[in-house]
């Protein structure tokens, strides 16, 4: 696949990492893919390239610019044909030389073409596939009417070339360029069989298959582009604009992109937020599942976390501005799937490398069967030589080389809209071979912040609802998340307390209605001579459980006990058990004690828990349960990046919140669901088995028709539909992954 019918998203194909290789036997490379719109120029040289078209072309450009240290990044546009290369001046002349060499001319343009140009050069190539089809059917029905006689049969002829012409001149531009610097790659194979047919006398069909090939691949290049488009879709998400306070007061729509940290923007019910953000008045439901993939709208209210492209659903919402419109989660994940699919999957790799032999290897046995046939098996030379033209058609590798990458695109697109982000192909490869999973605890299975679990009133005779005043007034006055979660937990009704003070590592005091009261723990209220052994029992019945326990105390006796606990989260045992039918062995690491550790681990349904453990314990952890095979770890934090680094795969949890872990994880889950852990790994299992239908799909029919047309009667007209035929198989069930993630 290969000539100037590669299309890709009008805004542009930015990639901006480190440059990767495209096979030009290759077509369409599906890690040619969509990305942000072009750079502002001045930012670096802008070429048009006139011969550019497709990603085979995009590949032999990024490998021959593959050793300049001066080229920070490179911006490819298809569509226009234009490149944008950002390096410093001082070396452009030797960026375009290198260009030069690889076969390509160049023009440096002063701004970047216009959308509307280049649509209506599409348009244009679409008439001009149309007319060119129409031509070489002309000629085919000249072929079959009119009487013999050289002057029917060269107006014949004519007709034939105009339609060729018309539909293949950039292919056979390509291909006599590739073949004289010794490279066979799909443009090369078809001008060979092209020219080969119009010269044995078969130019109807030479004519025919230039403009079937031509036109077919143009609408294969359009179903790669919704594979390449699908996360392209996401920036659509974000509004271009956003309402902004302004300095006097009144409200102003303002460009999104121009809006700074800080500033208050407001969104009405049913309008879209342009920028991340901390909500400062206003409540309201937000759907989040562009982002997170959550399905239920979630409450927010002042102190909540907005994100740029989720739906405002009730209530009016201002917010103010926390991150500039370049840097918000969502343009991270539309960088982190971007710069994805630059990194090429196991599977694309091994095709690639299959496809650089069988090329040459379908030239050699084309060859052996125009001359071998007639010498051995005494068929007529032309026979020899058109059946040889017809396998060199059906042998083109377009439906191989681009069924790994579309499907591979796909699944990672399927992956980003449920809110998973997999930062590579082989990460999503991986994941299905996973055995054992290691789980941090806090943040992870559980919410990570404590809360109140338990309360008792001990003291007799007082007005219970009075003593859980007095504690909620005494917790409200603190910091310490234990005091937080006390005062969060009871009825908010504080009363004013005096003298209020905090001993450190044991609780706070104060005065409230001239009563002299603590609300501490475990050890001060030992110290204080107040424990007695009915006391002592409760407390350990709720240290056991890994419950931390505070106790309200007056001057002569102990009121109340409340017990605070992390909770595991809601999703947990379902995502464990889900995993386990997986055969996924699941695994707690944690550096929290060994009794809090067992009570989670029972609460979610995993056996194996190693506690008490430091960053290293974690990392050392995951090294030794390798012995049983691959090993994913899940972790939240700073203290878990090294086993993240050390894992086959690492996931992240609540990466729409911590950078920190983002970057030693290979898969980040935008929500917190635990349950999306199975989800990725069914999604690999599903990618792998169409990655594996396809290549079986597009050898299969291959092997099918070289039997026809060696031993049988297959027609050029045959091999160019059995090979555009399995390309868009291949592109189509590929892009069954990602109507599964509509679903």
């Amino acid at each position: 696949m290969s000539s100037h019918h590669h299309t890709h998203a009008a805004h542009g194909q930015g990639h901006g990492h480190a440059p990767h290789s495209h096979h030009e036997h290759g077509c369409c490379d599906g890690a040619a893919i969509a990305a942000l719109p072009s750079p502002a120029p001045g930012g670096g040289l802008l070429l048009r390239i006139p011969s550019m078209d497709c990603p085979t072309e995009e590949g032999q450009i990024r490998r021959a610019l593959e050793g300049f240290a001066a080229v920070r990044r490179l911006h490819f546009d298809l569509p226009a044909r234009a490149l944008t290369v950002d390096a410093p001046p001082s070396a452009w002349d030797a960026v375009t030389a290198a260009i030069a060499k690889a076969g390509f001319k160049t023009e440096t343009l002063s701004t970047p073409p216009a959308a509307e140009d280049t649509a209506r050069a599409r348009r244009g190539e679409l008439l001009r596939l149309l007319a060119a089809l129409g031509v070489a059917a002309g000629a085919e029905l000249l072929h079959f009417l009119a009487p013999e006689g050289l002057p029917w049969q060269a107006a014949g002829m004519a007709v034939a070339a105009v339609a060729i012409a018309l539909s293949g001149l950039a292919v056979f531009g390509k291909g006599l360029s590739s073949l004289a610097r010794g490279q066979l790659n799909i443009n090369a194979l078809m001008s060979v069989a092209v020219i080969g047919a119009f010269v044995i006398g078969q130019w109807p069909e030479a004519a025919m298959v230039m403009a079937l090939y031509s036109l077919a691949e143009l609408i294969e290049a359009r179903s790669v582009e919704r594979a390449r488009n699908a996360i392209t879709g996401l920036l659509a998400l974000s509004p271009e604009q956003a309402e902004v306070r302004q300095p006097d007061g009144r409200w102003a729509r303002v460009a999104a992109k121009t809006v700074t940290v800080g500033a208050i923007v407001r969104v009405k019910p049913g309008e879209r937020f342009a920028l991340d953000g901390r909500v400062t008045a206003g409540q309201g439901a937000v759907d989040q599942s562009p982002v997170t993939g959550e399905s239920i709208p979630v409450d927010k209210a002042p102190g909540d976390t907005v994100f740029a492209g989720t739906i405002n659903q009730s209530g009016a919402l201002e917010f103010e501005v926390t991150r500039p419109a370049s840097d918000t989660v969502l343009a991270g994940i539309i960088h982190a799937v971007e710069a994805a699919q630059g990194q090429r999957a196991p599977t694309q790799r091994l095709v690639d490398r299959f496809a650089a032999v069988y090329t040459p290897a379908v030239f050699v046995l084309a060859l052996a069967v125009a001359i071998g046939t007639p010498l051995l098996l005494g068929w007529p030379w032309l026979t020899g030589i058109y059946k040889a033209l017809v396998l060199l058609v059906i042998a083109c590798p377009c439906a191989l080389v681009i069924s790994t990458p579309v499907t591979v695109v796909s699944g990672l697109a399927a992956a980003a809209r449920q809110g998973i982000l997999i930062k590579g192909g082989v990460h999503l490869e991986q994941a299905r071979r996973l055995k054992v999973l290691a789980l941090d605890k806090t943040g992870t299975l559980t919410e990570g912040r404590p809360r109140l679990v338990a309360q008792r009133v001990l003291a007799t005779g007082l007005d219970e609802a009075r003593v859980l005043q007095l504690a909620h007034s005494l917790a409200a006055r603190s910091d310490h998340p234990v005091s937080q979660a006390i005062a969060a937990g009871l009825p908010a009704d504080t009363l004013p307390v005096e003298d209020f003070g905090a001993d450190l590592g044991r609780g706070v005091h104060g005065r409230i209605d001239g009563q002299d009261l603590v609300l501490g723990n475990h050890r001060w209220i030992h110290e204080r001579g107040q424990c007695s052994p009915e006391l002592e029992a409760l407390m350990q019945t709720h240290e056991a459980q890994g419950r931390t326990v505070s106790l309200l105390a007056g001057v002569g006796r102990v009121l109340a006990l409340f017990a605070v606990a992390d909770t595991t989260r809601a999703t947990s045992r379902e995502a464990v058990a889900q995993l386990q039918a997986l055969g996924v062995h699941p695994v707690m690491l944690t550096g929290d004690n060994p009794s809090t550790a067992q009570a989670m681990a029972r609460q979610v349904g995993i056996a194996d828990v190693q506690a008490e453990l430091l960053p290293q314990g974690k990392q050392q952890a995951v090294t030794a349960w390798r012995a049983r095979g691959p090993v994913g770890m899940v972790g939240d934090g700073v203290n878990d990046a090294p086993s993240l680094a050390a894992a086959a795969v690492g996931f992240s949890m609540g990466a729409a919140g911590t950078d920190t872990a983002k970057e030693a994880a290979d898969v980040l889950i935008m929500n917190d669901d635990l349950r999306k852990l199975p989800q990725t790994i069914r999604l690999s299992q599903r990618t792998y088995a169409v990655l594996w239908q396809n290549i079986v799909l597009a050898l299969g029919l291959k092997a099918v028709f070289f039997a026809l047309a060696v031993f049988g009667s297959a027609t050029m007209w045959m091999a160019v539909f059995a090979d555009m035929g399995a390309s868009l198989l291949v592109v189509f069930n590929g892009l069954r992954l990602l109507r599964d993630a509509r679903r």
